[in-house]
């Protein structure tokens, strides 16, 4: 197959726009011989708390060790249970388990986020925390999964990996749980040229251990006083995330412009689009529609050299890891339902509107 002629990301044009700037950031890093634990680290984190008005913003090598660093930092391990989402991507999940913890899936609402009213049934005295993912740039209903921590005890961990600068009923994702955890693998809005992620708390103490959590459990250089893993932002990260999160609203804009363009031109009845509720304020990490005749959908756009994916094919109950949790085909209804409709289309800010005309065009034709 050669390549697409509309391919479903475009990190190579991201790259060569930016050539000049993202030479100047390996230029400062370099001459600056800091390369773990600088001054670029830390003015990423105060910019991204300044923006989106976080109190603590701590910088790790990953959004899976977002996760795993906040269940730990908020003292959950082996006995507790954490309550999440089975239509996400693997480390939602393995992080729990990770940190010693049972992980329990509850089923998920139309909107693909998890379902409140599941959760507030799954909840026993071993239930330490909910961990929503707000799967593709929508958040999750966290007015009502809030009044069921609140009611309940509960910590709430955020999966804000696909959300950064979504709102929901205003509030920005990351701003509602006890922590927020957000990746900038290259394929989010928000990209490292690597693997990184971040973590957001308004708690002193849950960003003073989560600080010693990533550093080997070192509270000074010589003085370790948890039992923990490397887990660091680089510099060289940082400083390309805070060049790059300059363009984060114009980005976000273009692609809620071409979502707009797809939720106008998409007209076959076929398909059934994701449609923003008055409430939501949607990034679009992904615009996933969902249809029957997904593979021949994806078979004809291929025909016409589009691109296109599915996040996520298979719902994490149903991997051969999770076998031991005891969950089979069945367990969650809707998410597995989901999952077999479920295609995201290009969305990336480097599309022209006669490409996503073409997109359009094709799959209303593909239908009618």
């Amino acid at each position: 197959m050669t390549d697409p002629k509309i391919p479903y990301v475009n990190l190579m044009r991201q790259s060569l726009e930016e050539k000049t700037q993202l030479l100047e950031c390996f230029e400062q890093v370099i001459d600056s011989g800091q390369f773990i634990g600088s001054t670029a680290i830390e003015s990423f984190e105060k910019a991204i708390a300044k923006k989106f008005g976080f109190r603590h913003v701590i910088g790790v090598s990953s959004g899976t060790a977002a996760l795993l660093l906040s269940i730990k930092a908020l003292g959950i391990g082996p006995g507790d249970e954490v309550i999440t989402a089975p239509n996400s991507y693997i480390t939602s999940t393995s992080s729990i388990v990770l940190a010693g913890a049972r992980p329990v899936f509850t089923d998920i609402q139309d909107d693909l986020n998890i379902d409140p009213k599941k959760v507030a049934k799954a909840i026993n005295k071993n239930t330490k925390a909910i961990l929503p993912v707000h799967l593709s740039g929508r958040v999750a209903d966290m007015r009502s999964l809030m009044k069921i921590a609140n009611d309940n005890g509960l910590y709430i961990i955020e999966d804000a990996a696909q959300a950064i600068g979504s709102k929901y009923r205003g509030q920005f994702a990351g701003s509602f749980g006890n922590t927020a955890c957000f990746s900038a693998h290259p394929l989010k809005n928000l990209n490292a040229i690597g693997d990184a992620g971040f973590i957001s708390t308004d708690n002193e103490d849950t960003a003073k251990h989560i600080r010693i959590l990533r550093n080997a459990g070192l509270k000074d250089r010589n003085t370790a006083v948890k039992w923990a893993d490397v887990s660091r932002m680089d510099s060289l990260q940082a400083a390309i995330l805070s060049m790059r999160l300059k363009y984060l609203d114009s980005l976000i804009e273009r692609r809620r412009q071409n979502a707009e363009q797809y939720l106008n031109q998409i007209t076959t009845k076929a398909v059934q689009l994701p449609l923003e509720n008055e409430w939501e304020f949607n990034t679009y990490h992904t615009f996933t529609i969902r249809t029957e005749r997904r593979e021949a959908l994806m078979d004809e756009l291929e025909r016409h050299g589009i691109g296109s994916a599915i996040h996520y094919p298979k719902p994490i109950h149903l991997n051969p890891v999770a076998k031991s949790l005891g969950y089979g085909l069945g367990s969650f209804p809707a998410a597995e339902h989901h999952a077999n409709q479920i295609l995201s289309l290009p969305i990336h800010q480097y599309l022209s509107k006669a490409e996503i005309q073409l997109v359009s065009n094709t799959i209303n034709k593909f239908y009618d």
